[in-house]
């Protein structure tokens, strides 16, 4: 998050999160932002990242957040690529923080109407923990909630993402109703999301939509979140790696398994 970012949130929004009365104070939440902008640049995802971190913030949800442009993510499927030729991976030292929260929140920008390089990067560093498994011998990533923020100019909001919903999704993380949000402007070059325009007001801050759909996409995270946690993620039959690798075929209709 950069220092001194201007929040904005909506009346509507205020009053929802006022409106609670569930408790999560023990939840987790990890924000990364895959911006293509040097680390000391503004982020106009940062800009939209920050009404999420604002609404969990007011539901007492810790939150931890990331830039990845400020890390090294050589390209690659393992979790520590130094281990397969390159001199340096910053992953293990993010890692921890995904497996660590409740909550994992992916912001990118649209380029040519998909997600940014360093989003495929990171998509591909959840991947490289796919062979893992939990205590309960399920997919490393069960019990955990995944969500997308994305912004841009012209179009692109649900193309990008279907596809990074999808990849959380595989990986083990779930994903409720309505995970994502965004802003896009008009067609052409333009005014980005948080931009200040002449008369002083900040662009896209006023777009009932994207108000609309972050408030419900961030309050979704934390009920799915919510509900995981108190249950201990999801329960171990029929989802279990290890019964498979010894051949037995627990729910798989074979006449012939006893």
């Amino acid at each position: 998050m950069n220092e001194g970012a201007f929040i904005s949130m909506s009346d509507a929004q205020r009053l929802v999160r006022t409106g609670s009365d569930i408790d999560f104070s023990d939840l987790k939440a990890v924000i990364f932002n895959a911006t293509l902008k040097h680390p000391d640049e503004p982020s106009h995802t940062d800009t939209l990242l920050d009404v999420v971190a604002k609404i969990f913030a007011t539901q007492n949800v810790g939150v931890k957040r990331h830039r990845l442009s400020a890390y090294d993510l050589p390209p690659g499927v393992y979790s520590d690529m130094t281990e397969h030729g390159w001199k340096k991976d910053d992953w293990p030292k993010l890692s921890p923080d995904v497996f660590e929260a409740d909550i994992v929140i992916l912001g990118t920008p649209i380029w040519l109407g998909e997600k940014s390089s360093i989003a495929q990067a990171f998509i591909e560093k959840l991947y490289a923990h796919s062979g893992e498994t939990n205590d309960k011998g399920q997919y490393a990533f069960y019990g955990k909630v995944g969500g997308c923020v994305i912004t841009g100019n012209e179009d692109g909001i649900k193309h990008v993402a279907m596809g990074v919903l999808y990849s959380m999704s595989h990986v083990g993380l779930t994903i409720p109703p309505q995970a994502d949000c965004g802003w896009i402007g008009e067609a052409g070059p333009g005014a980005s999301y948080g931009d200040t325009q002449e008369d002083g007001n900040r662009t896209g801050f006023d777009n009932t939509f994207t108000q609309r759909n972050t408030t419900f996409m961030a309050f979704n995270l934390l009920h799915a979140a919510r509900m995981l946690k108190d249950n201990g993620g999801y329960p171990a039959v029929g989802n279990v790696r290890k019964e498979w690798d010894d051949g037995c075929k627990p729910g798989w209709p074979n006449p012939e398994h006893r």
